[in-house]
Order: C-alpha cells, then structure tokens, then sequence
C-alpha cells in the first residue's frame, strides 16, 4: 500500500546533498512523488519524527561468503610480517581458500548471513557479493549459489560478482596461464550459464594476476555480456586500471598506486574510482589513493567495506565513510555519494541511490538532523529505521 513520509529531512543526492524538506509517497516498491508536503497525494502518512532520510546504503564491494577466518594473520601483521610475506607463505586469500573448499554451501550461507544482518543494522540495503575463496569451478559455483540465497532470507538486494581470478591455488603454482584457461574462464562461463553472477573482476597484482592474463578474462567475459571491475594498484602500478578502463570497466578498486596514466583512463571511460579504507587500515598501508587527482579529473569516487576475513574485517559503512573521510579526506558528501548515487553506478543499478519519483524505494532513517554525522561518528550508527523495496523493518 501507499504511505507518504513526513516531517523529516531528506538528502535525495542529487546536486550535492540535495536537501529538502518535502514529503515523500512510496507506492508498492517505487518513490511515486516528492514534493512539498502542501501539495502531497492523499495517503496514508508516517510521521517520521524529524529524521534525516537518505538513500538505502550500497556497499559495492564485498567478500562476505567465506569459510574460517585470518585472526593469526592479523597477530602475524602485528608482528611484522607483511601482506604480501603472508601471502607468499601460503596465508592470505589461500588459508581461506582451504576453509572454504571445506565448507559446504549452506555452511556458507549460515556465516554469510551473519555478517549480512551486521551490515543490515548499519543502513546497508545493497550488497556485491564477490567469488573468490574457492578456485576451482565447482568450489566458485558454491560460493555464487550461496550468495544468490541470501536475496531469499534477508530484505536486501544482493549482485554477486565473479572473481576466480582472486589468487592462483597451490595446484596451479607457476602455473597462472593454465590457472585462466583452466579454472577462471571455465569457471565464469559455467557460473553464466547458471544465472550465477552479475559481473566479472580479478586481482591484477604481482602476486596474483598479470595485465596480460587479467585482459583474456575480460575478453572472455565481453562475450557473455558480462560487465566487468578490477582490484587494482592496491600493492603496485600494474597499470590494471587503465587496463579496466580500456573494457569500460564499471569500477577498479582500492587504486592506493594509481597512476596519472590510469586517473585520466578511467576519467575518460567513466569508471568508478572505489576507495577501500577497511583494507588501507588494517595492512597499515601508508600510500594513500590520489584522491585530490581523482577529484581533480572528475572521477566519481564510491566507498565500500571490502568486508573480507583477512585485510578489511569489517561490515559498518558509516564506519567506512568515516574511514575514508579520516584517512584520505573525502568529504562527507563524497562519503555519502559514494555509499549511495555512486555506488550504484559501480554496480550498474541505475534506479537506485538517489531519491526521486521512479527510483525503487530503498531509503534509511536516522537519528542525525544533518548527512554529515553519518560520517562523524566513529563506529555509531545512528539508524532509526530502514525502509526496502516500500517495506518498513520492523
């Protein structure tokens, strides 16, 4: 049924926050209109109580569906060890690999839901789910099936995303090439044909996978209509994000190394720069992403968790819009465009993040008279109420 919200303050995300005080009339899963509160549609009303609204958070860059977890990784850290010594020692994305081939699906499901009523409670109304943690196909199918079922079991959408070129298992040692052929591509196209996934990435890095090999993948996916992003420059300068940009990727991510050559690319693509502060954090990264230069180029920025069991265990994005303000200086309305307006261009969703009439109804409610403090605060969510699809939480 039709309810129009009242007496709140709305940052609908157009031209900046875009505050306004008018009324808003969902209708089923739909904003039907917005305006004045004078002129609203005759309908039930909900007295918001002089909340600020927004769009319903998006986190556009997720590794929630995972076996065990990396805490004696993280004391390896503490003590000196770094991300790419761990890895090479067989820790890293590899000890999960392992706990996750262990697992069976609904295993998978069960822990991933967890971290999903975490990201519910903090606003999140869209989740990425990205493969990854199992590199071998049937292993990425489970993870992907697991991830498709939480859309059935929790008031969230969820866009799963392809990524067996996450890391090259001990089978395929010295073998990355054999590793695409075999396992990546096989693994996408079977994924495809089940109905499995949204999109394609890959981890373009020395200890992962060589521009060359990442643009095989992509080729691979233009076949299949597949859109495709990329985790890049987040250790070194491969180059992988003009490389993304070149496949008109929708985002490349983390992006600490990103060159000039790289800015520009995505700059003329119109890829999506997504600053990752979760995973910069925990690996105590001291090189920050370029983001008075992806400013400057007009590159839209979005911001996720990057929620994963080794370097970004975390599922706030308040506290990642925080993060991202602290440690890189976003403002916090480029915090907030990046959990909303441009997050959704990140997962090619075109009707949400922002609130206007024909936008699907996805909004938050919160605590705060102002979008600022969604950013201020330091691990409070201050959420009054979440609003899905036109359905209030209870």
């Amino acid at each position: 049924m039709a309810i129009l919200l009242t007496n709140a303050m709305t940052a609908t995300m157009q031209d900046g926050y875009g505050l306004t005080t008018d009324a808003i009339l969902i209708d089923g899963d739909q904003i039907a209109w917005i305006g004045p509160r004078s002129a609203a549609p005759d309908a039930p009303k909900y007295d918001c109580g002089g909340c600020l609204i927004t769009p319903g958070l998006i986190d556009c860059h997720t590794h929630i569906v995972f076996g065990g977890n990396r805490a004696s990784e993280f004391e390896l850290r503490l003590n000196g060890a770094s991300y790419e010594e761990v890895a090479r020692a067989g820790g890293g994305i590899l000890s999960t690999v392992t706990a996750t081939r262990a697992a069976s699906e609904d295993d998978l499901l069960t822990a991933a839901l967890a971290r999903v009523d975490q990201m519910i409670a903090t606003g999140t109304t869209t989740i990425e789910v990205k493969s990854g943690y199992g590199l071998t196909i049937a292993d990425e199918l489970k993870i992907l099936s697991a991830a498709r079922r939480i859309a059935a079991l929790r008031s969230v959408t969820i866009r799963t995303t392809h990524l067996a070129a996450h890391a090259i298992p001990p089978e395929y040692r010295n073998r990355p090439d054999s590793y695409i052929d075999d396992i990546a591509i096989p693994s996408m196209q079977a994924a495809h044909a089940a109905g499995l996934i949204d999109a394609v990435d890959a981890f373009c890095e020395t200890i992962a996978f060589t521009p060359a090999q990442v643009d095989r993948l992509f080729i691979a996916a233009s076949a299949l209509n597949l859109p495709v992003k990329l985790h890049a420059e987040q250790l070194t300068n491969l180059e992988g994000a003009a490389l993304a940009a070149r496949h008109n990727a929708l985002s490349a991510d983390h992006l600490e190394y990103l060159s000039p050559t790289g800015i520009a690319a995505m700059a003329a693509a119109g890829t999506i720069a997504t600053i990752l502060p979760g995973a910069f954090y925990t690996l105590r990264e001291t090189q920050s992403p370029p983001i008075a230069a992806l400013r400057a180029a007009g590159v839209a920025m979005a911001v996720a968790t990057d929620c994963n069991p080794g370097s970004s265990p975390m599922t706030s994005l308040p506290l990642a819009m925080n993060m991202a303000c602290t440690l890189f200086r976003l403002t916090p309305l480029e915090a907030l465009q990046g959990t909303t307006v441009n997050a959704a261009r990140a997962l090619g969703l075109p009707t949400l993040g922002t609130l206007t009439a024909g936008m699907r109804a996805d909004l938050c409610l919160w605590d705060a008279r102002h979008p600022a403090e969604l950013s201020y605060r330091i691990g409070s969510t201050p959420l009054h109420k979440r609003i899905y699809g036109g359905c209030l939480d209870a």
